[in-house]
């Protein structure tokens, strides 16, 4: 059979060999006792890569976001937050359903930031007509995108002046810290603290780029953590013998950083293969996901394009407006075969 070449997300990734050794290995305990030494051992590892006191091993990265949410918010506060951001748009609305949290979306800009002009004017006074605005939530990468290293300075720096707490959900922290590298020429290790010093709380998943098959890590204070822990248990993301979840995560953080350059690359040379098709607008990948644009006759084939690339052994997402995601399961032969099989179609 053809092997499938799965662009659809970073989420589909399979353990590694490597990974499922250290899965089979790992020494196990009960983590609602808090006796299992491998969620003990990834727990502090994290938090110690990310200049943070303490960390918590949850499921996902929404539940993440949720006890972050959570743990800085009360009933009837608010948080601050971008329209197309993850803990807004695509996790159920759960800090305002169980946690009657009020969201104040923003738009974006064209760079993925929120203008800070627009983050001043959302803070509410202190009155009782309004939610009291208590946290600043932003999102690195948002759709790939590297937010800004100075502009995270300047907002987070605007919320502690306003008295909001600042939390990143950094789903894809360490491709926002690859992507800086080149930039600053240091380590993706550096540069993911110190994108993480900007912020109260960050929310780091496994599952994504780095490969691991389950679990997100939520990083702040002791005393944030403590608060976090109780919500993590009212969620029902208490796990007993997690440790060979954990030990996956840990594997993907000693084994799996500084490849994600690699699937930056992939990202670069499937956009540049792309470029100049008729009826396609490729927008340049910043790191591991492209976003392709149909145009023009091109909109009216997009049902008919998904079809051709099934059929020949390519997934993707989208309709109008496709999404293309490399990852460690993603090598050059199946980027070229996806250029092909989409010029195949046009062209042929």
């Amino acid at each position: 059979m053809t092997k499938i070449v799965d662009l659809r997300s970073d989420t589909v990734t399979q353990p590694t060999e490597g990974m499922r050794a250290a899965m089979a290995c790992a020494p196990l305990g009960d983590d609602v006792f808090g006796d299992d030494p491998s969620v003990n051992a990834l727990q502090d590892k994290i938090a110690a890569m990310l200049g943070f006191e303490a960390a918590l091993f949850v499921p996902t990265g929404t539940q993440s976001n949720l006890c972050a949410i959570l743990a800085h918010c009360q009933r009837g506060d608010e948080y601050i937050v971008g329209q197309m951001q993850h803990c807004y748009r695509w996790e159920g609305g759960g800090a305002a359903v169980l946690g009657s949290v009020q969201p104040q979306p923003l738009n974006h800009q064209a760079d993925g930031t929120l203008a800070l002009a627009d983050i001043e004017a959302a803070v509410k006074p202190d009155d009782p007509h309004f939610a009291r605005s208590r946290l600043l939530a932003l999102e690195n990468t948002l759709g790939g995108k590297l937010l800004p290293f100075d502009y995270l300075q300047q907002a987070t720096a605007l919320a502690k002046a306003r008295g909001l707490n600042r939390h990143l959900d950094g789903a894809r922290l360490f491709n926002a810290a690859v992507a800086q590298v080149a930039q600053t020429g240091s380590t993706a290790l550096a540069e993911a603290k110190r994108i993480a010093g900007c912020f109260d709380s960050v929310s780091v998943c496994f599952s994504k780029g780095l490969g691991a098959p389950v679990g997100s890590a939520l990083c702040g204070s002791r005393d944030f953590i403590a608060r976090a822990h109780r919500i993590r248990k009212m969620a029902g993301g208490a796990m007993r013998q997690a440790g060979g979840l954990a030990a996956a995560a840990s594997y993907a953080l000693d084994h799996h950083i500084e490849r994600l350059a690699d699937d930056h690359v992939l990202a670069k040379r499937l956009a540049e293969g792309l470029t100049g098709m008729p009826g396609l607008q490729v927008e340049a990948p910043q790191t591991n996901i492209l976003f392709v644009d149909l145009v023009g006759s091109a909109r009216d084939q997009s049902e008919a394009l998904l079809r051709h690339l099934a059929n020949e052994g390519i997934q993707a997402t989208g309709l109008y407006r496709l999404r293309f995601v490399t990852h460690l399961n993603v090598d050059a032969a199946g980027v070229d075969r996806a250029i092909a099989a989409i010029r195949g179609f046009f062209e042929g």
